[in-house]
């Protein structure tokens, strides 16, 4: 929702995060805060499987390149991130779509339809199930970069804990870390990648049509923090995930 705001004078626009949150119980509903949970949960499974896997994979390949490890972490966890995106792309907007919808719960379509309206209407390609990839695999592809490069290397830096308790703070405590960082650094992608994916500030007039040129845009109308929106939320879902 901060994401796809276009500065104070958006009428849809929230004063702050406990606003937004007050806002949507409001005029939403409690399961207003559930839109478009559907597609993350079809896709988290495949979602995960193909990043651990493919980052397994391209870390092996990378081991015939005799690259020093902490780049080979990184490199494979850009790749895996990119591979990722693409399976992840087509959930992410019917997701988008549902979330930026601001009626009641019960009054929106169900994840299934809406799918179908956005194949019916714009079809399967990049104005249609598959808009902002570009800016999705960006997203993704430093998200998985920074992750895995900084969760590895410094993992193993700091020395194993034999007491069980203290490891598992260990391991969080440099995944919490490393989830922080990355969303950080990633974030322009997915301002981006929701201006893109969600409603156009005209009706029927496209704004936000590539991934560089939005951030561009968003640099140029609203300011430099504004490729930021959204970061608090984000660290709370990606830090400690």
């Amino acid at each position: 929702r901060f994401q796809i705001q276009r500065g104070k004078t958006d009428p849809t626009h929230y004063k702050s995060l406990g606003d937004c949150f007050r806002t949507i119980f409001q005029r939403e509903g409690l399961l207003g805060f559930y839109k478009g949970i559907f597609p993350p949960i079809l896709a988290e499974t495949p979602k995960r499987a193909v990043k651990f896997f493919t980052f397994e994979q391209y870390k092996k390949l990378l081991g015939y390149a005799s690259l020093p490890p902490g780049l080979a972490f990184a490199v494979a966890g850009l790749g895996s991130g990119l591979t990722e995106a693409v399976v992840v792309n087509p959930f992410e907007v019917v997701k988008v779509t549902l979330q930026t919808n601001r009626n009641a719960f019960t009054e929106q379509p169900s994840s299934f339809v809406q799918a179908r309206q956005i194949i019916k209407t714009d079809g399967l390609g990049f104005q249609g199930l598959n808009k902002g990839l570009t800016a999705t695999l960006g997203r993704h592809g430093v998200f998985n970069m920074v992750y895995f490069g900084f969760y590895f290397n410094v993992k193993n830096i700091l020395p194993v804990n034999k007491d069980p308790n203290l490891e598992f703070l260990r391991k969080f405590g440099i995944g919490l870390v490393s989830g922080t960082i990355a969303s950080i650094i990633n974030i322009p992608f997915d301002v981006a990648k929701s201006r893109i994916q969600g409603p156009q500030p005209v009706p029927g007039e496209i704004k936000y049509r590539t991934c560089f040129k939005t951030m561009a845009t968003v640099y140029k109308e609203e300011g430099f923090l504004a490729l930021y929106k959204g970061l608090v939320p984000k660290i709370m879902r990606l830090g400690p995930g």
